[in-house]
């Protein structure tokens, strides 16, 4: 069986879809419509772009690919890749510098290895299960806030309100690749989306990263949330520093009118 250093993988696809994207970055053009993707949502031409990129690279390795334009690429292999190319793409083409590359691998349903790329940055975040989360090779872990002193980043459309008034600080960053990035490294205490939205390809090296940077990731009834090897399924994610947040989050849920 072969065996794949993902490590590399990740950073070679990052760094090629960063060449090609970047000149585009806050332009018109990167922001034109040029079809749907498997969701039915519009695919932007930034999108399409740095799907090529991946297609061209991962095809020959003969793994699955998950990616959010084109769905799902069964090559019967062990190994399936869940990617979004570009996470944020509203940021990137309204020139928002929040935006990023995120890939999940999975040998089966098993997660091996996640790996988060912001393009402006150049900052690259790493986890393997049992090993650790990583902020380009240095170990990173979540925050500790103080009770009320909280930044929380809250994706809703009216839900979950009460929230608002236990927290410090709320965030919307529009790219939850980032975001959960963010929790893993300490620079948020949460985030959380209750749209049902949130797509595995969103997701899937995010929730590898808090949980390695010891975060909690759980759906919005607290379960442990789990990735599924799905292009096109929706749901919600809560991914927090600590216990206690999470059951500010999961009260608030509970008691909604």
């Amino acid at each position: 069986m072969m065996e794949f250093e993902w490590d590399r993988i990740a950073l070679q696809l990052a760094k090629e879809i960063e060449e090609k994207i970047i000149p585009l970055f806050g332009t018109k053009k990167a922001g034109e419509s040029v079809g749907t993707n498997v969701s039915g949502d519009v695919t932007k031409y930034v999108d399409r772009v740095a799907e090529d990129v991946i297609l061209k690279e991962l095809s020959p390795l003969g793994i699955n690919i998950v990616s959010e334009e084109v769905g799902e690429i069964d090559s019967g292999s062990d190994y399936t890749a869940v990617i979004d190319p570009l996470d944020g793409s509203y940021n990137f083409y309204t020139g928002i510098p929040i935006f990023a590359f995120s890939i999940g691998v999975f040998k089966g349903k098993k997660p091996v290895y996640g790996a988060i790329y912001e393009f402006l940055t150049k900052n690259f975040y790493e986890a393997k299960p049992g090993e650790g989360a990583y902020l380009n090779g240095r170990p990173i872990k979540v925050n500790d806030p103080e009770p009320g002193k909280e930044s929380l980043s809250f994706y809703t459309r009216g839900r979950c309100m009460e929230v608002v008034k236990k927290v410090k600080r709320i965030r919307v960053l529009g790219a939850i690749a980032v975001e959960l990035a963010y929790v893993a490294r300490g620079s948020l205490d949460g985030v959380f989306d209750i749209r049902n939205y949130v797509r595995p390809t969103d997701v899937a090296a995010g929730v590898l990263l808090v949980k390695e940077a010891g975060g909690i990731v759980t759906d919005e009834s607290g379960r442990d949330f789990r990735v599924e090897l799905s292009a096109t399924e929706k749901t919600n994610i809560i991914a927090v520093a600590n216990e206690r947040l999470l059951n500010i989050i999961l009260e608030a849920i509970k008691n909604e009118p």
